[in-house]
């Protein structure tokens, strides 16, 4: 099957997965900027990972869950996308994150890479 033998439904169905993965990363973004535990957890299927460089991987969300916790009291962040692109399966976006660790202002430039299934992060 090649682009143009697709229908209109299918084609009308990937755009709007494409438009609801990037509103997905950029709220989640955002919900770290609040320290909003709940809604970053509830963006993960629930065997999804998270693997911030140059950690290892946090598999599931117990505990992806219990590892974003212990942020909420860290004084919130600015996480400033410059570029993002998204299909109906990735989305991918280059950011500058302003944060404090060990009471520090840091900034970091990221480059990341969201996997996406049935509207979660995997």
């Amino acid at each position: 099957m090649t682009a143009g033998d697709r229908t209109m439904d299918e084609r009308s169905g990937r755009a709007d997965a494409v438009e609801d993965n990037d509103r997905l990363v950029r709220a989640f973004l955002g919900a770290w900027e609040r320290r909003d535990t709940e809604f970053i957890v509830g963006c993960f299927s629930e065997d999804g990972v998270y693997h911030s460089m140059p950690l290892s991987p946090i598999v599931g969300r117990e505990a992806i869950r219990a590892w974003v916790a212990t942020f909420e009291g860290v004084a919130p962040g600015r996480l400033e996308i410059h570029r993002q692109i998204a299909s109906d399966r990735l989305v991918m976006n280059e950011r500058t994150d302003s944060i404090t660790i060990n009471n520090r202002p840091v900034v970091l430039r990221i480059a990341g890479v969201f996997e996406i299934e049935d509207g979660s992060i995997t």
